[in-house]
Protein backbone atom coordinates (compact mmCIF):
# COMPACT_ATOMS: atom_id res chain seq x y z
CA UNK A 1 0.00 0.00 0.00
CA UNK A 2 1.34 3.42 -0.99
CA UNK A 3 0.24 6.35 1.18
CA UNK A 4 0.65 10.12 0.79
CA UNK A 5 0.34 12.09 4.04
CA UNK A 6 -0.59 15.79 4.04
CA UNK A 7 -0.54 17.39 7.51
CA UNK A 8 0.87 20.71 8.70
CA UNK A 9 1.86 19.42 12.16
CA UNK A 10 5.47 18.31 11.73
CA UNK A 11 5.75 16.15 14.85
CA UNK A 12 2.54 14.25 14.08
CA UNK A 13 3.45 13.92 10.41
CA UNK A 14 6.92 12.54 11.13
CA UNK A 15 5.65 10.20 13.85
CA UNK A 16 2.86 8.82 11.69
CA UNK A 17 5.23 8.27 8.78
CA UNK A 18 7.54 6.23 11.01
CA UNK A 19 4.62 4.23 12.40
CA UNK A 20 3.26 3.39 8.94
CA UNK A 21 6.67 2.45 7.59
CA UNK A 22 7.28 0.13 10.56
CA UNK A 23 4.05 -1.63 9.57
CA UNK A 24 5.40 -2.22 6.06
CA UNK A 25 3.46 0.60 4.39
CA UNK A 26 5.20 2.62 1.69
CA UNK A 27 4.82 6.33 2.54
CA UNK A 28 5.29 8.12 -0.79
CA UNK A 29 5.87 11.38 1.08
CA UNK A 30 4.73 13.26 4.17
CA UNK A 31 4.35 16.98 3.59
CA UNK A 32 2.95 20.02 5.36
CA UNK A 33 2.50 22.16 2.26
CA UNK A 34 -0.95 21.68 0.71
CA UNK A 35 0.07 22.79 -2.80
CA UNK A 36 3.00 20.40 -2.75
CA UNK A 37 0.70 17.66 -1.51
CA UNK A 38 -1.75 18.22 -4.38
CA UNK A 39 1.10 18.10 -6.89
CA UNK A 40 2.44 14.88 -5.34
CA UNK A 41 -0.99 13.25 -5.44
CA UNK A 42 -1.19 14.00 -9.14
CA UNK A 43 2.34 12.85 -9.94
CA UNK A 44 2.86 9.84 -7.66
CA UNK A 45 -0.66 8.28 -7.76
CA UNK A 46 -0.65 6.80 -4.23
CA UNK A 47 -3.20 4.17 -3.22
CA UNK A 48 -4.65 6.54 -0.62
CA UNK A 49 -4.12 10.14 0.54
CA UNK A 50 -4.28 10.84 4.29
CA UNK A 51 -5.33 14.46 4.74
CA UNK A 52 -5.58 16.72 7.78
CA UNK A 53 -8.76 18.77 8.12
CA UNK A 54 -7.43 21.92 9.81
CA UNK A 55 -4.48 23.57 8.04
CA UNK A 56 -3.58 27.26 7.78
CA UNK A 57 -2.90 27.58 4.06
CA UNK A 58 -5.87 25.55 2.82
CA UNK A 59 -8.40 23.45 4.69
CA UNK A 60 -8.48 19.73 4.13
CA UNK A 61 -11.82 20.20 2.36
CA UNK A 62 -10.22 22.72 0.00
CA UNK A 63 -7.51 20.21 -0.87
CA UNK A 64 -10.02 17.38 -1.28
CA UNK A 65 -12.28 19.42 -3.56
CA UNK A 66 -9.34 20.60 -5.68
CA UNK A 67 -8.16 17.00 -6.11
CA UNK A 68 -11.63 15.87 -7.14
CA UNK A 69 -12.13 18.82 -9.50
CA UNK A 70 -8.78 17.95 -11.07
CA UNK A 71 -10.03 14.41 -11.68
CA UNK A 72 -7.65 12.84 -9.15
CA UNK A 73 -9.62 9.74 -8.24
CA UNK A 74 -7.52 7.82 -5.71
CA UNK A 75 -9.20 7.45 -2.28
CA UNK A 76 -8.76 10.35 0.14
CA UNK A 77 -9.26 9.90 3.88
CA UNK A 78 -9.48 12.74 6.37
CA UNK A 79 -7.32 12.15 9.47
CA UNK A 80 -8.27 14.77 12.00
CA UNK A 81 -9.12 15.68 15.59
CA UNK A 82 -12.43 17.26 14.53
CA UNK A 83 -15.58 15.44 15.57
CA UNK A 84 -17.87 18.19 14.27
CA UNK A 85 -20.95 16.92 12.48
CA UNK A 86 -20.55 19.56 9.76
CA UNK A 87 -16.97 18.45 9.04
CA UNK A 88 -17.93 14.77 8.79
CA UNK A 89 -20.83 15.44 6.43
CA UNK A 90 -18.94 17.99 4.31
CA UNK A 91 -15.97 15.65 3.87
CA UNK A 92 -18.13 12.75 2.72
CA UNK A 93 -20.15 15.02 0.42
CA UNK A 94 -16.88 16.26 -1.14
CA UNK A 95 -15.87 12.70 -1.93
CA UNK A 96 -13.77 11.57 1.04
CA UNK A 97 -13.66 7.79 1.36
CA UNK A 98 -12.77 7.92 5.02
CA UNK A 99 -13.13 10.12 8.08
CA UNK A 100 -10.66 8.96 10.73
CA UNK A 101 -9.56 10.36 14.08
CA UNK A 102 -5.97 11.06 15.09
CA UNK A 103 -6.40 9.34 18.46
CA UNK A 104 -7.43 5.99 16.98
CA UNK A 105 -5.32 2.92 17.69
CA UNK A 106 -2.59 2.13 15.11
CA UNK A 107 -4.13 -1.26 14.26
CA UNK A 108 -7.51 0.41 13.66
CA UNK A 109 -5.88 2.96 11.36
CA UNK A 110 -4.17 0.25 9.30
CA UNK A 111 -7.42 -1.74 9.05
CA UNK A 112 -9.27 1.40 7.98
CA UNK A 113 -6.70 2.20 5.27
CA UNK A 114 -6.87 -1.35 3.95
CA UNK A 115 -10.67 -1.17 3.79
CA UNK A 116 -10.55 2.20 2.02
CA UNK A 117 -8.11 0.87 -0.59
CA UNK A 118 -10.52 -2.07 -1.13
CA UNK A 119 -13.20 0.45 -2.06
CA UNK A 120 -15.07 0.80 1.21
CA UNK A 121 -16.10 4.04 2.91
CA UNK A 122 -14.89 4.14 6.52
CA UNK A 123 -15.96 6.51 9.29
CA UNK A 124 -14.43 6.23 12.77
CA UNK A 125 -16.81 4.17 14.87
CA UNK A 126 -17.05 6.97 17.45
CA UNK A 127 -18.62 9.16 14.76
CA UNK A 128 -21.31 6.79 13.47
CA UNK A 129 -23.82 8.43 15.80
CA UNK A 130 -22.81 11.88 14.52
CA UNK A 131 -23.34 10.72 10.95
CA UNK A 132 -26.68 9.17 11.84
CA UNK A 133 -27.79 12.41 13.52
CA UNK A 134 -26.84 14.37 10.41
CA UNK A 135 -28.83 12.06 8.17
CA UNK A 136 -31.86 12.33 10.46
CA UNK A 137 -31.55 16.11 10.46
CA UNK A 138 -31.76 16.19 6.67
CA UNK A 139 -35.06 14.31 6.63
CA UNK A 140 -38.26 16.31 6.30
CA UNK A 141 -40.54 13.29 6.50
CA UNK A 142 -40.09 9.59 7.02
CA UNK A 143 -39.44 7.83 3.70
CA UNK A 144 -41.17 4.67 2.60
CA UNK A 145 -39.24 1.60 3.60
CA UNK A 146 -36.80 0.37 0.99
CA UNK A 147 -37.83 -2.94 -0.63
CA UNK A 148 -34.30 -4.22 -0.02
CA UNK A 149 -34.85 -4.01 3.75
CA UNK A 150 -37.77 -6.44 3.44
CA UNK A 151 -35.25 -9.09 2.40
CA UNK A 152 -33.40 -8.90 5.71
CA UNK A 153 -34.07 -11.57 8.29
CA UNK A 154 -34.97 -10.49 11.86
CA UNK A 155 -31.42 -11.33 12.98
CA UNK A 156 -29.93 -9.29 10.11
CA UNK A 157 -32.11 -6.33 11.05
CA UNK A 158 -30.95 -6.65 14.64
CA UNK A 159 -27.30 -6.69 13.57
CA UNK A 160 -27.90 -3.75 11.22
CA UNK A 161 -29.12 -1.70 14.19
CA UNK A 162 -25.94 -2.56 16.06
CA UNK A 163 -23.95 -1.43 13.00
CA UNK A 164 -25.84 1.85 13.07
CA UNK A 165 -24.66 2.28 16.67
CA UNK A 166 -21.07 1.98 15.45
CA UNK A 167 -20.38 -1.38 17.08
CA UNK A 168 -17.60 -3.67 15.86
CA UNK A 169 -18.17 -7.33 14.99
CA UNK A 170 -16.63 -8.36 18.31
CA UNK A 171 -18.94 -6.11 20.31
CA UNK A 172 -22.00 -7.25 18.36
CA UNK A 173 -21.04 -10.89 18.90
CA UNK A 174 -20.66 -10.31 22.63
CA UNK A 175 -23.97 -8.46 22.90
CA UNK A 176 -25.89 -11.11 20.96
CA UNK A 177 -24.09 -14.15 22.36
CA UNK A 178 -22.89 -15.41 18.98
CA UNK A 179 -19.48 -15.87 17.38
CA UNK A 180 -17.49 -13.22 15.50
CA UNK A 181 -17.62 -15.42 12.42
CA UNK A 182 -21.42 -15.59 12.53
CA UNK A 183 -21.63 -11.80 12.80
CA UNK A 184 -19.24 -11.45 9.84
CA UNK A 185 -21.44 -13.71 7.70
CA UNK A 186 -24.55 -11.73 8.65
CA UNK A 187 -22.81 -8.42 7.83
CA UNK A 188 -21.80 -9.75 4.40
CA UNK A 189 -25.40 -10.81 3.77
CA UNK A 190 -26.69 -7.38 4.86
CA UNK A 191 -24.30 -5.53 2.52
CA UNK A 192 -25.22 -7.83 -0.38
CA UNK A 193 -28.98 -7.46 0.14
CA UNK A 194 -28.76 -3.69 0.51
CA UNK A 195 -26.40 -3.46 -2.49
CA UNK A 196 -23.84 -1.38 -0.58
CA UNK A 197 -20.09 -1.78 -0.10
CA UNK A 198 -19.49 -0.65 3.47
CA UNK A 199 -20.87 -0.79 6.99
CA UNK A 200 -21.22 3.00 6.98
CA UNK A 201 -23.52 2.93 3.95
CA UNK A 202 -25.62 0.21 5.57
CA UNK A 203 -25.82 2.21 8.80
CA UNK A 204 -26.98 5.30 6.93
CA UNK A 205 -29.77 3.29 5.29
CA UNK A 206 -30.83 2.01 8.70
CA UNK A 207 -31.05 5.56 10.02
CA UNK A 208 -32.79 6.93 6.92
CA UNK A 209 -35.45 4.23 7.11
CA UNK A 210 -35.83 4.43 10.91
CA UNK A 211 -35.80 0.65 11.12
CA UNK A 212 -34.18 0.59 14.54
CA UNK A 213 -36.86 2.87 15.97
CA UNK A 214 -39.50 0.60 14.44
CA UNK A 215 -37.83 -2.47 15.87
CA UNK A 216 -37.67 -1.02 19.38
CA UNK A 217 -41.28 0.08 19.09
CA UNK A 218 -42.35 -3.40 18.09
CA UNK A 219 -40.62 -4.85 21.13
CA UNK A 220 -42.35 -2.56 23.64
Amino acid sequence: MRVLLIDDHALFRIGLRELLERRGIDVVDAVGDCRKGIALARSTHPDVVLLDMRMPEMTGLDVLCELREGDVQMPVAMLTTSRDESDVVAALQCGARGYLLKDMEPDELIEALEAIVRGETVVAKELTGVLAKAVQGEQTRGPAQSPALAELTPREREILCHLADGQSNKVIARNLGISDGTVKLHVKAILRKLAVHSRVEAAVIAVEQNICLRASGNQS
